[in-house]
């Protein structure tokens, strides 16, 4: 039985209403079933960088040590906050990541790092954190390899992003036409269980309105969550994340939830 972890983090986050994603954390929150739910109590205040290129740095470590105290073998999927929670959430991930693979579904490549990050927000670095690099204290313990990374209608990219993609298999909003795209992908890194990552700004804003940094062009709810669900039916998922919502006012939430939890329905 599926398991939610609400993580209402917003220090991750570039934007500059940021505490957005707490809102819509917490309206995503309204609509799941209370007896499965456990929403932690994450810092609210801003933090310090420490020293580092990260800003907010010791608020993003301490949600990281919730994260790790609430992950249990039980199946789980992680509701945000800003879309650096499945950084901490795979550096807990109960087997180590050694037969993992992670779709990534996000309009941003999230590939920086403090020396390249035009903002010092975690949520720009948490894909180059999973391979490893960028800050010590934040970088995978136990990194995946390129080479088992698929990542799903990736579009808007910094400069320095750029050459440091050019390894993943990359899947783009045409390509998921094919039901079958997102299994083939994964199935040809050579992994048996798989985290998928679902930052909602993969959406078209047609779709959903409440993102802090829309990119047109985007994915249908139905043709992701189709794809995830074709992929569900023949390997284990190992776990979920979906974040990123941030929505202006309660009426944009409530507009916004049938995208979200047909989303939220593929994965759980």
């Amino acid at each position: 039985m599926v398991r939610f972890l609400v993580v209402p983090q917003w220090q991750g986050s570039p934007a500059a209403r940021a505490m957005l994603l707490v809102d819509g954390a917490s309206a995503i929150a309204g609509d799941l079933p209370r007896a499965r739910t456990t929403t932690l109590d994450v810092p609210v205040e801003a933090g310090e960088s420490l020293g580092t290129g990260v800003h907010r740095l010791s608020s993003l470590l301490r949600t990281r040590e919730l994260v790790r105290e609430h992950l249990t073998d039980e199946y789980t999927v992680l509701i945000g906050g800003d879309c650096s929670i499945t950084v901490a959430a795979l550096d807990a991930l109960p087997g180590g990541n050694d037969d993992l693979a992670v779709v990534w579904c996000d309009a941003h490549a999230d590939m920086n790092t403090p020396e390249t990050s035009p903002s010092g927000a975690f949520s720009g670095m948490a894909l180059r954190a999973i391979l490893g690099e960028g800050e010590p204290q934040l970088a995978l313990t136990a990194p995946l390899p390129r080479d088992r990374i698929v990542s799903v209608g990736m579009r808007a990219l910094d400069d320095a992003e750029v050459d440091e993609i050019s390894s993943f298999t990359h899947l783009q909003v045409a390509d998921l036409d094919d039901t079958d795209a997102l299994l083939d992908a994964v199935r040809a890194t050579g992994a048996s269980r798989v985290w998928v990552h679902i930052d909602v700004d993969v959406l078209d804003p047609a779709e959903i309105a409440g993102v802090s940094d829309p990119a047109p062009f985007g994915l249908t709810p139905a043709a992701l969550a189709s794809a995830i669900r074709r992929l569900r039916d023949e390997l284990p998922l190992a776990g979920a994340t979906v974040s990123g919502f941030a929505p202006r006012t309660p009426a944009d939430a409530v507009d916004d939830l049938g995208a979200i939890l047909r989303l939220i329905g593929a994965v759980a």
